[in-house]
């Protein structure tokens, strides 16, 4: 099978359910967004210290949601995929809660805002957080559109696991400066 088909040299892709829909579409958006997202992650992942295969096993485990969420994402409510379609369950929402908890217990307490930046794995980190916040935007494009109760109990599970997510990746920032020595840059009015 060929990697390149031409199907969408006219602005038109496929979603997971069959459907041909504009690149520009909101569906689209959104789990495009995701992909950034997850290749950001592979990114930061690349930057983390050998040592610490538990952070690199968290990303990992996120890396796989984001499928799930993507799949959602791409498909329609009735079209015959989405019933096949893995649940977004509360587990990996507390999974992500408990990780930041675990974490921002590691870290002195914040006093100030903070400039993105510092360590590479935690300015790769403020990255993700940034895509993360743009794909819930988009996503709530999408459950905005949803029409279809099932999907939008999905839909609405997504939108907590990426505002999670996006708090996650803002302790584990800090985190990746702790690690290397380095504090946070704290924001000065000027």
């Amino acid at each position: 099978m060929k990697i390149y088909t031409g199907t969408g040299d006219k602005g038109k892709t496929s979603l997971f359910s069959g459907e041909r829909v504009s690149k520009a579409s909101d569906r689209i958006e959104a789990y495009g967004d995701l992909d950034e997202l997850n290749s950001v992650l592979g990114a930061l992942i690349a930057h983390l210290p050998s040592d610490r295969s538990d952070l690199v096993g968290e990303l990992q485990q996120i890396q796989a949601d984001m499928f799930v969420i993507g799949a959602w994402l791409a498909t329609t409510a009735n079209s015959p995929a989405a019933g096949s379609l893995a649940p977004i369950e509360v587990k990996q929402i507390v999974f992500l809660e408990n990780a930041i908890d675990r974490l921002d217990d590691l870290l002195p307490d914040l006093k100030n805002f903070i400039l993105p930046g510092g360590h590479i794995s935690a300015a790769w980190a403020h990255v993700a957080r940034s895509i993360c916040r743009r794909t819930e935007r988009h996503a709530v494009l999408v459950l905005e559109e949803s029409d279809d109760e099932e999907t939008a109990k999905e839909l609405t599970r997504a939108l907590i696991y990426l505002n999670r997510l996006s708090d996650y990746l803002f302790v584990l920032a800090r985190e990746c400066n702790r690690l290397h020595g380095l504090s946070d840059i704290p924001w000065k009015k000027s």
